[in-house]
């Protein structure tokens, strides 16, 4: 999709509107992303425990887009702020929210990932899922919004045998989710889509995998997606373990299937089938990370 030249992601996500609630199930690919997703938080989050207890386990869905996590989240008890920088994303979120009958465990309100508008260890787990740590391409600013999601994120959460109410904590941190665009995938979608138009942004893309304004215009005509970073495995956990996090694991969201979307589109179920299966055994394996067009990291704090 074509943008201006200044490439905001505030501004495309304010125009991409709902397009993004559908990318997530637009095709087999995104569906893999959202159900690898999903299988980590299922294995990783604390409890939600009882839905009538006062004592409601918080999750944060910071950069949450249109909701589909903070929906997700929501449905199996768990009382969630969502936020995001654009406005027309929050609203959307709102609007999902509501039609699923979800408003009492959920609050949505624009904020920005660098300066998040919550106390120091407000929740019980934080997600930042889909891509928004991408979309702050300045290393130092994306360092900020790592301390941000570590801030926000409690020093112990609530194990899953405590009673309803209890103030009992475990000794780890509370689980950060995060997941971020892979730089191989960002260099795959220029030589699949447009290798005449942008053949020189692979080099510099490939040296530090930032996408900006800057290139596009001097290599692009002008024309591009939102700016962006693109991780290398490897230097994601760096920036990770340099904001303070523990490392779990990194997963390959789409790895062997990532850019295949128009294929595996008219492929049959049972083909289907078979590449979903060898894209979560492959998923924890590094180089398959590596390859994703999304990786994600599942940390403590």
């Amino acid at each position: 999709m074509s943008r201006d030249a200044d490439l905001d992601p505030q501004t495309y996500y304010d125009e991409f509107a709902d397009g993004e609630w559908e990318r997530l199930e637009r095709d087999p690919v995104t569906r893999m992303e959202f159900e690898n997703t999903t299988d980590y938080l299922a294995a990783f989050l604390p409890d939600s425990g009882d839905e009538s207890a006062s004592d409601a386990v918080r999750v944060l869905d910071a950069g949450g887009g249109p909701g589909r996590y903070t929906c997700w989240l929501a449905e199996r008890g768990y009382e969630v702020e969502h936020c995001d920088l654009s406005a027309e994303q929050v609203r959307i979120a709102r609007e999902k929210v509501e039609e699923r009958g979800l408003e009492s465990r959920v609050t949505c309100q624009q904020a920005d990932l660098r300066d998040l508008p919550f106390a120091d260890e407000s929740f019980d787990a934080v997600c930042c899922l889909g891509g928004p740590l991408s979309h702050v391409v300045d290393d130092a600013e994306r360092a900020d919004a790592l301390a941000e999601l570590r801030r926000v994120a409690r020093s112990g959460v609530r194990t899953s045998e405590a009673s309803a109410g209890s103030s009992e904590r475990c000794s780890d941190g509370a689980p950060v989710f995060a997941s971020v665009i892979g730089r191989f995938a960002m260099l795959r979608d220029i030589i699949k889509f447009v290798p005449d138009a942008s053949h020189g942004l692979l080099a510099p893309i490939a040296e530090d995998g930032d996408y900006t304004a800057e290139r596009v215009a001097e290599h692009a005509d002008g024309e591009g997606w939102a700016a962006c970073h693109g991780f290398r495995a490897d230097e994601f956990e760096a920036e990770l373990e340099a904001a303070g996090f523990e490392v779990e694991t990194l997963v390959g969201l789409e790895n062997v299937a990532a850019r295949m979307k128009r294929e595996l589109a008219d492929a049959s179920d049972e083909a289907v089938a078979d590449v979903r299966e060898v894209v979560r055994t492959l998923r924890e394996d590094r180089t398959a990370v590596d390859c994703s067009e999304h990786m994600l990291a599942v940390t403590r704090a």
